[in-house]
């Protein structure tokens, strides 16, 4: 009896083993068909397919658009762009003081500021503007021979055309005067971003019109304001000087010359401009609306430390080296975590679906930061997902070669060198030899990390990290097409007070003047980051209704006139094209007109806008129509998705979902689990 019991035990445990490995198996089979499956509907739209069929699909196979999340907001409908001179504004003539030429230095916000700032000053020192130098382009060696300085990034063409009536703008001096700056005979100046126009109109005017021709070199993102902002260390706050860094109401017209220059002659080159829209094409294949968050930050925390050194050094900042990262946070001086902007995505209503563009070079924090809001929304691309190799190399042209092989590893200890080390290392009794070093890779040492922990000082670029430089212009310019042509468009830091143009206020500025009443969210991080602190240990899986209601109030206000006026207040002083209102904007006669909101000073933070000329006025009497059947068809909605925070609705109709081979790969899977 015994070995038969046992003989059975045997027979039951060979029999789970048995089914063990068959589970297995079939378990690790579906895992590898879905892997494949998954690989295979992320790579299918950029292997050549049409996206034709889902671009000009119906509307009946599209999504519902919400209202409440992807707008408009009603309340800004009725400001328009309106840059056009109001007052007796001559045309510039063609005998003047003479010719200004310029060098520009920095990335693609300083070019953007400082180009403005130039024809500005041209305009107001009557003077022939010379096509400026975008160094960051000429600085590497062997770019494209097709696009130069200012046309790797801009069309030329359409800059003097558009300014015609503004600025004269020549391509290059004449050669008398050429030939002077070769000799090094022509007067260059420095001017510093504060330099207010009696610099202009006092100190350079006079050599303008005695040498005919003076160079200016410009470093810090602009070179006309009035006033500055001082950081203070001890109360963690940006302090304007009384004059704001505003030109005066009586130079209003200059402030709407600007807003021309940005958003009408500041055109990217027809290259540029057709990448940038197929992006927008394919971010918009599946039928419904798209995102585009930036991230605001692309330095690291060494690197920050590097930099606020030298700020230090300079006289720029004051106080210590080292800062308490929690104040600056809970002061609102530090970026949002793309984490916490999915959570905020998350509580306003946005569904997992949503499609969400990633615009920026690198990330603060590197990749694995990106890790949680990918969780929460499957559907976040960046440009290597929406454009392929091909296009972008098309984009940046014909290129000279680079050295095949710039990075040299240290070279390799002898064995006699091994040998004397080994009898100088000190009295025996010796431990083992330590092991050899491992090997030092490339990827190590390209860019800024390859010296801030071996160096004090930072190295000359080499020339891959110039071509680097050079090709992420253009990068920024796609990014910028797309956040702005975006049907919402979320900042994870801007309005830092630091007076420096960024990316995101200079989206914020042009989405304002183009179309005010789309969803640009205006957060202010200092109160975000109590809101997070008080859920911080339960942020994924207990937010409680009052938190929730709060973060929709903020951001909602955000969107609104109150989120203007904040604007208006921080960032519109030291960045007038992050804020271009009221001056480049008119109101339409038959809207009510909102109260005026004044600051200490007297200054307009919100209202007093022109009326618009009738012709507008008859234009937007079209579109009303539409535009009250499309909320009436999604108010309905408004008030579920916002109770189910997040979570995506039941569709109607199946065939209205169904997703097409010819589409941005989008998921389907609703019951997915983003904590899985």
């Amino acid at each position: 009896m015994k070995m038969v019991f046992i003989s059975k035990i045997k027979w039951i445990a060979l029999f789970v083993l048995m089914l063990s490995t068959m589970s297995l198996v079939v378990h690790l089979s579906i895992t590898r068909l879905s892997g494949a499956y998954s690989m295979q509907s992320t790579l299918m739209p950029f292997n050549g397919f049409d996206f034709t069929a889902s671009i000009f699909a119906p509307q009946s196979d599209r999504f519902v658009r919400n209202m409440k999340l992807w707008g408009p907001v009603m309340s800004l409908k009725s400001l328009q762009p309106y840059a056009n001179p109001r007052s007796n504004y001559p045309a510039p003539a063609e005998r003047n003081n003479g010719y200004i030429y310029a060098k520009i230095f920095g990335g693609f916000e300083k070019i953007r500021s400082s180009i403005c700032d130039l024809v500005t000053i041209s305009r107001l020192l009557n003077a022939t503007l010379v096509i400026p130098e975008i160094q960051e382009s000429l600085q590497s060696k062997g770019v494209s021979y097709k696009f130069k300085s200012f046309s790797y990034l801009f069309d030329e063409d359409q800059f003097i055309a558009s300014l015609k009536n503004d600025v004269n703008i020549v391509k290059s001096l004449p050669e008398n005067l050429k030939a002077a700056r070769r000799r090094n005979e022509v007067r260059t100046y420095k001017p510093k971003r504060s330099a207010s126009p009696n610099f202009y109109v006092k100190e350079i005017l006079p050599v303008l019109k005695k040498s005919k021709v003076i160079g200016l070199v410009l470093h810090d993102g602009g070179c006309l304001q009035i006033g500055y902002a001082h950081f203070d260390d001890r109360s963690m706050l940006f302090h304007l000087a009384p004059i704001l860094s505003i030109l005066p109401p009586s130079m209003s017209e200059f402030q709407r010359l600007r807003c021309r220059v940005a958003f009408h002659a500041l055109k990217f080159r027809r290259e540029i401009q057709m990448v940038g829209q197929l992006m927008v094409q394919r971010l918009r294949a599946s039928g419904q609306p798209f995102l585009a968050f930036h991230p605001g930050l692309d330095v690291h925390a060494e690197l920050i430390q590097y930099r606020r050194a030298q700020m230090i050094k300079q006289g720029i900042l004051n106080g210590e080296l080292g800062v308490d990262s929690h104040i600056h946070r809970d002061n609102g001086s530090c970026p949002l975590m793309p984490e916490e902007v999915g959570l905020l995505l998350q509580t306003m209503g946005y569904p997992n679906r949503t499609v969400i563009y990633v615009a920026g070079s690198e990330t603060f924090g590197g990749q694995r930061v990106l890790i949680p809001l990918r969780a929460m929304f499957s559907n976040t691309v960046d440009r290597t997902r929406v454009c392929t190799k091909q296009e972008l190399s098309d984009l940046v042209g014909p290129e000279a070669p680079l050295p095949l092989n710039p990075f040299q590893p240290p070279p390799t200890k002898s064995e006699e060198q091994l040998k004397e080390e080994w009898n100088m290392a000190g009295p025996r009794p010796r431990p083992l030899p330590p092991p050899p070093d491992r090997p030092i890779y490339q990827h190590e040492k390209e860019g800024w990390y390859g010296w801030i922990t071996e160096s004090d000082t930072e190295p000359d670029p080499s020339p891959v990290d110039l071509r680097m430089q050079a090709h992420r212009l253009l990068w920024d310019a796609l990014d910028y097409i797309v956040s702005v042509e975006a049907d919402a468009f979320f900042p994870g830091f801007h309005n830092d007070g630091s007076g420096w143009p960024d990316f995101s206020s200079l989206v914020m500025g042009q989405r304002l003047y183009e179309s005010a009443s789309s969803i640009t969210y205006r957060p202010d991080r200092r109160v975000l980051a109590e809101l997070f602190n008080i859920t911080r240990d339960n942020m994924y899986y207990h937010l409680n209704y009052s938190w929730k209601l709060s973060v929709r109030e903020h951001l909602n206000k955000s969107l609104s006139e109150d989120g203007l006026i904040r604007q208006s207040l921080l960032s519109k002083p030291t960045t007038f094209l992050s804020h271009p209102l009221p001056e480049c904007s008119c109101r339409i006669p038959s809207a009510e007109v909102p109260k005026q909101v004044k600051g200490n000073g007297g200054r307009l933070l919100d209202g007093g806008e022109d009326e618009c000329p009738a012709w507008m006025e008859h234009s937007q009497e079209d579109t009303h129509l539409e535009s009250a059947v499309a909320e009436d068809g999604s108010n309905g909605n408004n008030e579920l998705e916002y109770e189910n925070d997040g979570v995506e609705q039941q569709e109607s109709d199946d065939n209205a979902v169904k997703s097409s081979l010819t589409q941005l790969p989008v998921d389907q899977d609703d019951e997915w689990d983003p904590n899985d």
